[in-house]
């Protein structure tokens, strides 16, 4: 009897050491089950990210790298160039045109010229407030002079008319001087002798013809 309760127990010891081993390789496995995962866990995600184009936002492959974006607004610059092109195509081209009332005297040093606007001997152009079969014509008397010539008088008018004796353009020392404004304009209440000595007219310089046009020494 003795004999088996021995046996018994040192039965019960042997199988208690033999399972302590298993029990301890468990907690183990189980830290590199949770090593692992962390460890996968940290590897990153690449996902597909579509965006609008009209929020700003961008579009990526799967791969990370960027779509080209299509439709995309012009360059501010070629913006700002088209907008100057067309200012510049809307200005009234002034080059080369000065301006004097009647009795003024001026030199143009860029010209060598000395200019006097005499008076208005005629302007017989239609009042800015009637209705006219005919637009008229004004003409102005203008006096020119260069460095090493005599002075000599211009008529100079707003309209060409050979048989009548009107000319827009003239050629003085090098210059074809043109009549391209006359203002104040005439109306029903104030004409042409209401208006004189208050007239301020526009001339254009150009380069002309060397050697042609009226020049005298």
């Amino acid at each position: 009897m003795i004999h088996r309760l021995i046996l018994t127990s040192f039965g019960i010891l042997t199988l208690a050491t033999c399972q302590n081993p298993k029990i301890s390789e468990t907690p183990a496995k189980q830290e590199t089950v949770k090593t692992e995962t962390s460890a996968n866990s940290a590897e990153p995600k690449v996902s597909d990210v579509t965006t609008n184009q009209t929020s700003g936002t961008t579009k990526s492959k799967s791969n990370g790298e960027p779509e080209m974006s299509v439709g995309l607004p012009p360059d501010k610059e070629a913006v700002e160039t088209a907008k100057k092109e067309q200012q510049n195509s809307t200005v009234k081209n002034t080059a080369g045109i000065v301006y004097l009332k009647e009795g003024e005297n001026k030199f143009f040093k860029e010209y060598e010229m000395n200019v006097t606007f005499k008076k208005m001997t005629e302007d017989s152009r239609c009042p800015k407030d009637v209705n006219c079969i005919w637009a008229g014509v004004a003409t102005a008397e203008v006096e020119v002079m260069g460095l090493y010539t005599r002075p000599v008088t211009l008529k100079l008018s707003t309209m060409n008319d050979a048989k009548k004796g009107y000319t827009k353009s003239q050629e003085f020392n090098g210059y074809t001087i043109s009549l391209v404004e006359v203002t104040p304009e005439t109306t029903s209440a104030k004409g042409f002798k209401a208006l004189q000595g208050s007239y301020r007219i526009g001339l254009q310089f150009s380069k002309g013809s060397t050697g042609s046009g009226t020049t005298t020494k």
